[in-house]
């Protein structure tokens, strides 16, 4: 993981220089001033990048190091089972259809309508969740 914490570093420290950088473009095109929207942005970008680097970097200081923090590593190293990945579900089209109902019942302001949303929406994340775990079919 030491691998991704340079990278998320890394991406902390650009989003910040372009934050500084941003900074002085605006407040020297602009009669009134630094846009601020912008500015908080980019800093906020890279305070995020900084905490997930952060715990990308406590977290491999922690385990046994990987093939890919390993400079002496053979890509045999890397072999073997991964975990177990979904070959095909529709409970993720499911989840995003009413997570789309309840942003359109926000932009309306319907609250009738983001209640309906929300439990489908509940009711999509726990079919999700629980997709694995129902027990055998019986066709």
């Amino acid at each position: 993981m030491k691998v991704e914490a340079r990278i998320f570093f890394i991406v902390a420290i650009f989003a910040v220089f372009m934050a500084a950088v941003y900074w002085v473009w605006t407040a020297a095109a602009a009669t009134h001033g630094p846009e601020p929207v912008g500015i908080v942005s980019l800093f906020l970008t890279g305070g995020l990048a900084f905490l997930a680097g952060s715990y990308m970097q406590f977290v491999s200081r922690r385990i046994e190091p990987r093939p890919e923090d390993r400079e002496d590593a053979e890509i045999s190293d890397g072999a073997g089972e991964l975990g177990f990945f979904s070959p095909g579900s529709y409970w993720p089209i499911s989840m995003a259809a009413t997570a789309a109902l309840a942003a359109l019942a926000l932009a309306f302001f319907h609250i009738w309508l983001l209640v309906i949303a929300l439990v489908a929406l509940l009711i999509t994340i726990g079919g999700l969740v629980f997709e694995y775990h129902t027990g055998p079919s019986h066709d």
